[in-house]
């Protein structure tokens, strides 16, 4: 069976980062192609500037298949590697570097673009292959200031070729400008995103460190208080047995109300050892959804002398899964929080969304303040001031994460209560290889 997962580890961020490279590098390819065949064309068929039409062309189809091939890797979601974005960037020089071949070489006043390939390596590469393309492009510059096919200007053309020459270093500028201007507007959005996403992280880490000196405390805690709750059990057996109190019926209630209490209190010790793993028990029981929730609203019920709770079961067919004092609590975490504001109603109501089991807690309280709504999952985010409040759905909203879930809450109308929703992925605490029937017979048993 399978017992609630452990935190898993995040993402690298090299991968995401890598993706999103790629992508700006097949968004700027695009419009490299579109500007490529709209130059090509113009100057060929608009200023009779004769070009070789065939072989530029095929160089625009092989940056096309490029961008083709480079697409599904991007949408597969696979780790993009420095080396693949190198053996990109490479590709673009050759591909520059052919078409300058063909019209004009160095001479060609498009040169100046193999400084964006040199921007673009230092920008998203390793330092090691960022000087690579730097001695990649240098090269390729200095072979076409010796070989490459000369630009022949018709007879008619009464532009000279310096005042041409002049007027496409212009072009060439503004369109490296604008290029470069996209790149690294786009690039540093990517930046501040990994910031604000790196920033959550270590916001989680100082959360989830908080949650470990919370759970030593409680566990020293509950070490400290069972020694003395076995004392008062065994002295209230005692008195309960005495002729005194046996004689007079309301002192012998007072009695057996006192071992009740002191009976939940050690349920309570034991359940803190069991979940900081400091006392062995049983593993998580087999159970099945509707019958593990409905047992859990029931006993708090019970437990809390709640009587005005209202339990609606949409789930739908019922599903195998493991139970777990952490989820158990994490239930009462949300009941507790919804009678300390609602003493007279709440509404409980278990529903399934697509993959997933939702348990929604509906109140009759004042509602959330918009700033704890904002801040919902933070420890020590209550509008009460008494120490130790707000960590109820601190906990919740841990659990929910643990489990690859979400907590959420809104108010429901102003003043008229507030509504939170717990939602787990079925996956998380499904049980395999058996059926709701033995899942169902042992829970019964248990």
């Amino acid at each position: 069976m399978n017992k609630l997962p452990l935190p898993v580890a995040e993402p690298r961020e090299t991968d995401s980062a890598g993706r999103e490279n790629l992508m700006q590098l097949i968004q700027l390819r695009w419009l490299a192609v579109a500007g490529q065949l709209a130059t090509i064309l113009l100057t060929h068929f608009v200023f009779h500037i004769t070009l070789p039409l065939a072989p530029m062309l095929t160089v625009l189809v092989g940056l096309v298949i490029l961008n083709l091939v480079s697409l599904p890797l991007v949408r597969r979601g696979g780790s993009i590697r420095n080396g693949a974005l190198f053996g990109a960037l490479l590709l673009d020089v050759a591909a520059l570097s052919a078409q300058l071949y063909f019209s004009g070489g160095a001479t060609n006043p498009f040169v100046s673009l193999f400084l964006l390939q040199v921007v673009l390596g230092s920008v998203l590469l390793d330092r090691w292959s960022s000087w690579a393309l730097v001695l990649a492009t240098s090269v390729a510059f200095a072979i076409l200031t010796l070989f490459y096919r000369p630009i022949t200007l018709p007879v008619s053309f009464h532009t000279d070729l310096f005042s041409l020459h002049i007027q496409g270093m212009w072009v060439c500028f503004a369109l490296v400008a604008v290029l470069l201007v996209m790149f690294v507007t786009r690039i540093n959005s990517n930046l501040r995103a990994q910031d604000a996403h790196l920033a959550a992280i270590r916001r989680q880490a100082i959360e989830e460190d908080h949650i470990v000196r919370i759970g030593m405390l409680a566990s020293g805690a509950a070490h400290e208080l069972g020694t003395p709750l076995a004392s008062i059990s065994v002295l209230l057996g005692d008195w309960r047995n005495i002729d005194a109190v046996r004689s007079d019926p309301e002192l012998l209630r007072d009695v057996v109300d006192m071992q009740a209490e002191v009976q939940r209190c050690k349920a309570i010790v034991t359940n803190i050892l069991l979940s900081s793993g400091d006392a062995r028990g049983e593993q998580s029981a087999a159970t099945t959804v509707r019958i593990l929730f409905d047992r859990m609203v029931t006993d708090w019920a019970e437990a809390r002398g709640f009587s005005d709770l209202h339990y609606e079961d949409a789930f739908g067919p019922d599903v195998p899964i493991a139970s777990d004092l952490v989820l158990q609590q994490a239930v009462f975490n949300l009941l507790d929080n919804a009678a300390e504001v609602s003493p007279d109603h709440i509404l409980v109501t278990l529903s399934r969304e697509a993959e997933g089991l939702c348990l929604t807690v509906r109140d009759r309280g004042p509602g959330f303040l918009p700033a704890q709504l904002a801040a919902l999952g933070k420890p020590y985010n209550s509008s009460k001031a008494e120490p130790g409040r707000g960590m109820g759905l601190f906990l919740v909203g841990n659990v929910a994460r643990k489990l690859g879930g979400s907590l959420d809450a809104r108010n429901v109308r102003r003043g008229t209560g507030a509504q939170v929703r717990l939602r787990l992925p079925l996956d998380a605490i499904r049980l395999e290889n058996e059926d709701a029937g033995q899942a169902a017979a042992a829970d019964r048993r248990g």
